[in-house]
């Protein structure tokens, strides 16, 4: 095979692994944003939305401190499907002018929201700002019942995420989404103030969905604060590539639930390694065009598998998923993926 040929082959095998999907380097301990980004390149609806948007001109400067702005500048730069890592550092010093600063360690959920709350707070288009909630916002009904006069206290809220407690052995995501749903007794310092009794009783709180988000964020709450510090539950955590949540919490539906379809597919995840002083952040995501997972460290981009992703489901010294990222069916989307790939 001649020189030519050769030189040509490798640059069709490159382009076929790095097809939109590119690495960022680390930079100042940025392994927690970096894998952020590969996530939210992965979120395509972000960048179609932020496309729409102009920035007021005040804004259009790189020292500007517009995340929005940064951030739809560092998403198209990673649609490319160049070798070399995406340019980032304009977007990373941009985090640093917002509290969210270089060379710390950094909790990727708590990062996560702050960029959402962020982009709600510098975005000049209300609209925009508010379809980018949506993408991400579950509704949700608290109601409280106190325990000695039976009277119900009804309030709705809405998360960007949804944060899930595991205990120290094994779980599965449908396990502990159903821990999350199910009524708790609220004693002791937990009381509730109940306006009827005037004073605080016992009672039992349960959640209702009142609706579900495009994009579903699930947090599973690895660390736990115990005597001052922190340490990390490496517990092991299965989750699907798919699930229907009709299917595992149906329960968890408030009767003014009005959604057709609760159907999810798993298409990223936010995996941590080490421990709770002292970790790194990966992620593996599954690519929009050719349905292949990609595993992603920093700079360095591979294609996997499914069974690559399962090992994040952790276990004692291995990497352990930490956020999950799974995208509503949507019939608009056409044919399902070929999962497993």
């Amino acid at each position: 095979m001649s020189a030519r040929i050769c030189r040509i082959f490798s640059l069709l095998t490159t382009r076929d692994l790095y097809l939109g999907m590119r690495g960022l380097t680390n930079y100042h301990l940025s392994c927690c944003v970096n894998t952020l980004l590969q996530t939210l390149s992965a979120t395509w609806e972000i960048l179609d939305l932020l496309e729409r948007w102009e920035a007021a001109r005040r804004d259009r400067r790189p020292d500007s401190g517009n995340v929005p702005q940064e951030l739809k500048r560092v998403l198209s730069a990673m649609r490319g499907d160049l070798p070399q890592p995406a340019p980032h550092r304009d977007f990373l010093h941009c985090l640093d002018r917002n509290r969210i600063p270089l060379g710390m360690q950094h909790d990727a959920a708590e990062v996560f929201l702050s960029i959402l709350n962020l982009m709600q707070q510098q975005l000049d288009d209300n609209v925009l700002a508010l379809e980018i909630q949506n993408l991400y916002k579950i509704s949700v009904e608290t109601h409280v019942q106190c325990l000695d006069c039976a009277s119900v206290q009804t309030r709705s809220s809405y998360m960007l995420s949804l944060p899930l407690h595991i205990n120290e052995e094994t779980n599965s995501l449908e396990s502990c989404m159903t821990s999350f749903f199910e009524h708790q007794e609220l004693r002791g310092i937990n009381r509730c103030f109940c306006a009827q009794c005037g004073t605080k009783t016992t009672s039992k709180q349960g959640v209702k969905l009142l609706s579900l988000p495009r994009i579903l964020c699930v947090h599973l709450k690895r660390f736990r604060n115990m005597h001052g510090s922190t340490r990390k539950l490496d517990c092991r955590v299965t989750f699907p590539e798919t699930f229907d949540f009709v299917e595992i919490v149906q329960e968890a539906f408030s009767p003014s639930f009005e959604q057709n379809d609760a159907k999810y597919t798993l298409y990223a995840v936010v995996v941590h390694s080490g421990y709770a002083a002292f970790g790194h952040y990966t992620a593996y995501v599954r690519h929009r065009l050719n349905k292949s997972w990609y595993y992603a460290d920093d700079s360095r981009v591979q294609q996997t598998s499914w069974e690559g992703v399962k090992n994040t489901y952790g276990g004692r010294f291995s990497d352990t998923a930490y956020m999950l990222m799974y995208r509503r069916d949507s019939k608009e989307e056409g044919r399902q993926p070929d999962f497993s790939g």
